[in-house]
């Protein structure tokens, strides 16, 4: 910012007044230069459309007007774009609608929730092909991870929430170097049953990397799904051990898988062969080790204690957790996907509740294509403009991979179909 006219003259009385050389001696040796962030606030403006009418001077009957424009919500006042900010700000933001108008009150424009629901559920429905599409590229890959979390859904009639539930299926290749963008789908289900994941994943034959859920075994029992299972979460029941006080042995299974950890950390981001071949040479040793020092523990603690329990659950999953050794594509644990399904915790948090099933599947749809954006480095706001008024436009079903979070990606990131 340079100084204006006044201030220079401001400059020139003040040293003219310090009986410094005349005027005209002046010469500009520099200048100091200094920054400050500033900001305007988003401001709601008003778009105008002029649609001329043109008539025939010898009949006077119209003859010409070019088409209204196609608009997300016809006869209404939301511009996409406008649309756009409510669903980033509820999905990426996890501000809830009613939050949501009491900002825009604030600027003065006053939306009533239940107008702002009604452009989330317009716009929802419109993004199903693009969230379905994103489902089927994510079950084309060789490896996923998956996860669930509930979701409390109102229960008309009732007066209260019933409890649904919200599967994550995520894919991440950057630690091995894949050539699959990361991406990951949500969907709801009303309830945890084993059916939910085996509908969902119907044609994934690829290894799928999860907890110790009970349904997944039960999928990998009707498909041509491998199980890897999660260190992390048999660290966890060692570490919650361990914290508790004098523990000896949670605290050398601990040391144990924290060594597995070291050797995952030496080699994130190089390939899949140089990941198994580290894993065959240095991992598998402490993974063939541990688990009949694991056995031989487990005889000499009480059945019924906390710490068989933690053994129990390990050695039950004992193959599941040996599976990364043999595979340089799969993750030593799920803790992509459990970063993965966060946002919807911290929107179950603020929102509290969806409205009814309805609304639970509109937030899966809208979720997943937000997150993804998230996660190749897309703008979800200048995305979800552009995917609404190319569909709203009739963007063709057969070009529906240009409408996936990656195709926006700079550079634009591929995925294998």
């Amino acid at each position: 910012m340079r100084y204006p006219a006044s201030e220079k003259a401001e400059i020139i009385r003040l040293v003219e007044a310090s009986h410094l050389p005349a005027r005209r001696e002046l010469h500009a040796m520099g200048e100091d230069v200094s920054e400050r962030l500033d900001i305007v606030p988003a401001q709601f403006r008003v778009i105008v459309t002029r649609r001329p009418k043109y008539a025939c001077r010898a009949c006077e009957e119209v003859v010409v007007q070019a088409p209204a424009p196609a608009r997300l919500v016809e006869g209404g006042i939301p511009t996409e774009a406008t649309v756009a900010h409510v669903l980033v700000s509820k999905y990426a933001d996890h501000l809830p609608l009613y939050r949501q108008t009491q900002i825009y009150g604030r600027q003065g424009v006053n939306l009533d929730r239940s107008t702002l629901a009604d452009w989330v559920g317009k716009a929802a429905f419109l993004l199903p092909p693009v969230h379905e599409r994103l489902l089927e590229r994510l079950k084309a890959s060789t490896t996923l991870f998956a996860d669930e979390t509930t979701a409390p859904v109102l229960d008309p009639g009732r007066g209260r929430t019933k409890t649904g539930q919200f599967f994550a299926y995520a894919r991440d290749e950057r630690p091995w170097g894949g050539a699959d963008p990361p991406g990951v789908a949500y969907l709801y289900a009303p309830d945890r049953k084993a059916e939910q994941p085996i509908r969902h994943l119907q044609g994934f034959t690829g290894v799928l990397q999860v907890d110790g859920y009970a349904s997944y075994k039960t999928l990998a029992g009707k498909n041509a799904v491998s199980l890897a299972f999660c260190w992390s979460h048999v660290r966890r029941k060692f570490y919650d051990l361990a914290q508790g006080g004098p523990a000896p042995i949670a605290s050398e299974a601990l040391l144990r898988i924290t060594e597995l950890y070291r050797i995952e950390s030496d080699i994130r981001g190089r390939s899949a062969e140089e990941r198994r071949d580290v894993r065959q040479a240095r991992s598998r040793p402490i993974v063939e080790a541990q688990e009949p020092w694991l056995h031989a523990k487990f005889l000499l603690v009480s059945q019924k204690s906390k710490l068989a329990e933690a053994i129990r659950y390990a050695l039950s999953r004992w193959a599941g957790l040996s599976r990364f050794l043999d595979d340089g594509r799969v993750e030593i644990d799920s803790n992509v996907v459990k970063r993965a399904i966060r946002p919807i915790a911290l929107n179950r948090k603020n929102a509290l509740f969806a409205g009814s099933d309805g609304g639970a599947e509109h937030w899966a749809v809208v979720a997943s294509l937000v997150e993804t954006c998230q996660l190749n480095g897309v703008d979800p706001q200048a995305y979800l403009v552009d995917v609404i008024t190319r569909i709203v436009a009739g963007h063709p079903q057969s070009q529906i991979d240009d409408l996936l979070p990656w195709a926006y990606a700079t550079p634009p990131l591929k995925a294998v179909a």
